[in-house]
C-alpha cells in the first residue's frame, strides 16, 4: 500500500474517532436532568454534569427542573349567585420526575392551562360573589389542591396558584360602590352618635361631680360654722358661769340677745292693728302697769263689784286688770238707792 493511502485511512479513522467522542460526551446543566433513550427505549436518567452516551444509538432529552409560570388567560365564570365575572390566574409549578414529564404528557403548558381554566370555573361556581371577592386565599388553596392532584402523574408539583383579578360587571360594580358608600355613611353616623352619647355621659358625670363637691363644701362650711358657734357658746357660758352674775345682769343680757335675734330683725307688718309689741316694750308696759296699780287708791266696791266674781261685768273688769297694757282709772260712783 502506498504511503498516501495509508495517510488517508488514518485520517478517516481519526475523524471517526473524533465524531464518536463528540457524540458520546454530553453536558447537562445544573438546573436540568437528562432522559437517555437507546434505540427508542428509556435507558436511564442523566444527572447534571458530563454524561457519556453511546453514539448513534442513544438520544439525550434535557428537562428543565426549575420553577416555571403558567399564565391562565382571562375567562368569564358564573358564580353561585348567578353573577358573571371575569377571572384570570397564575400557576407556579416545578418538575419533580423528568421521565413522567417526558412520557406522560405531550404538551404540559397547554394541558396545565386548560386544566386550570376548568378547575377555576368549578371553584368559582361553588362560591358567591362576595365570598369570591373576599376569600381569595381559600380559592387559591382549592385550585392548588385540585391541580396538584391532577398533575401528580405528569411528574409536576404545583407550587402555588394566585388569582390575579376578579372583575364583576359594570352594574354590579356600581351597586357595590353604592352599598359601600351607604355602609360607610351608616358607620359614620353610628360613630357620631356614639361620640355624642359619650360626650353627654361625660358632661353629666362632670355636673354630678361638681354638684357633689359643692354639696361637700357646703356641708363642710356648715359643720365648721356649727363647730365655731358651739365653741363660742361654750366660751360665753363658761365666762358667764365664772363671773357669777346676778338676775338683773342675766335679764339685761337676755333682752340684748332678743334685740339681735332674727325674729327681732324681721320686718314689721304695715298694718298697725296686727303689729305685735316687742319683748322690751312688753316688759316696759308691764312694769308701768304694776307701778300704776300700786299707786292707785283703794276704793269701795261698786254695785257692779258686788255682783260677785262670776258675773260678766266682773269677769270683763278682772280680765282688763290682768292685761299688760291696762291702766286703772277711778270709776264713777252709782247713786245709792233709797
Amino acid at each position: 500500500m502506498e504511503p498516501i493511502g495509508i495517510l488517508v485511512v488514518l485520517a478517516i479513522v481519526l475523524v471517526f474517532i473524533i465524531v464518536v467522542a463528540v457524540n458520546s460526551l454530553r453536558v447537562v446543566s445544573p438546573y436540568e436532568k437528562g432522559v437517555i433513550e437507546r434505540v427508542g427505549r428509556y435507558q436511564r436518567t442523566a444527572q447534571p454534569g458530563l454524561t457519556l452516551v453511546a453514539p448513534f444509538f442513544d438520544t439525550l432529552r434535557k428537562v428543565d427542573m426549575r420553577e416555571q409560570v403558567v399564565d391562565v388567560q382571562p375567562q368569564e365564570v358564573i358564580t353561585k349567585d348567578n353573577v358573571v365575572v371575569t377571572v384570570d390566574a397564575i400557576i407556579y409549578y416545578e418538575a419533580t420526575d423528568p421521565v413522567k414529564l417526558t412520557y406522560n404528557v405531550a404538551d404540559f403548558y397547554s394541558a396545565a392551562t386548560k386544566l386550570a381554566q376548568t378547575s377555576l370555573r368549578n371553584v368559582i361556581g361553588e362560591t358567591e360573589l362576595d365570598e369570591a371577592l373576599t376569600s381569595r386565599d381559600m380559592i387559591n388553596a382549592k385550585l392548588r389542591e385540585v391541580l396538584d392532584d391532577a398533575t401528580d402523574k405528569w411528574g409536576v408539583r404545583i407550587v402555588r396558584v394566585e388569582i390575579k383579578r376578579i372583575d364583576p360587571p359594570v352594574d354590579v360594580t356600581e351597586a357595590m360602590h353604592r352599598q359601600m358608600k351607604a355602609e360607610r355613611e351608616r358607620r359614620a353616623q353610628i360613630l357620631e352618635s356614639e361620640g355624642l352619647r359619650q360626650a353627654r355621659i361625660l358632661q353629666a358625670e362632670g355636673e354630678a361631680e361638681a354638684i357633689r363637691r359643692v354639696a361637700d363644701a357646703q356641708q363642710y362650711k356648715l359643720e365648721v360654722e356649727a363647730a365655731g358657734q358651739a365653741h363660742a357658746i361654750t366660751t360665753v357660758y363658761n365666762a358667764i358661769t365664772a363671773a357669777n352674775p346676778d338676775d338683773k345682769l342675766i335679764a339685761i343680757q337676755y333682752l340684748e340677745a332678743l334685740k339681735t335675734s332674727p325674729k327681732a330683725r324681721r320686718p314689721r307688718s304695715s298694718c298697725p292693728s296686727k303689729r305685735r309689741p316687742s319683748s322690751a316694750r312688753w316688759a316696759a308696759s308691764r312694769a308701768s302697769s304694776k307701778t300704776a296699780r300700786d299707786r292707785a287708791p283703794i276704793r269701795s266696791l261698786t254695785p257692779i263689784d258686788a255682783q260677785g266674781p262670776g258675773s260678766r261685768s266682773s269677769l270683763g273688769r278682772h280680765s282688763a286688770l290682768r292685761s299688760p297694757t291696762f291702766t286703772p282709772r277711778p270709776s264713777a260712783r252709782l247713786p245709792s238707792s233709797a
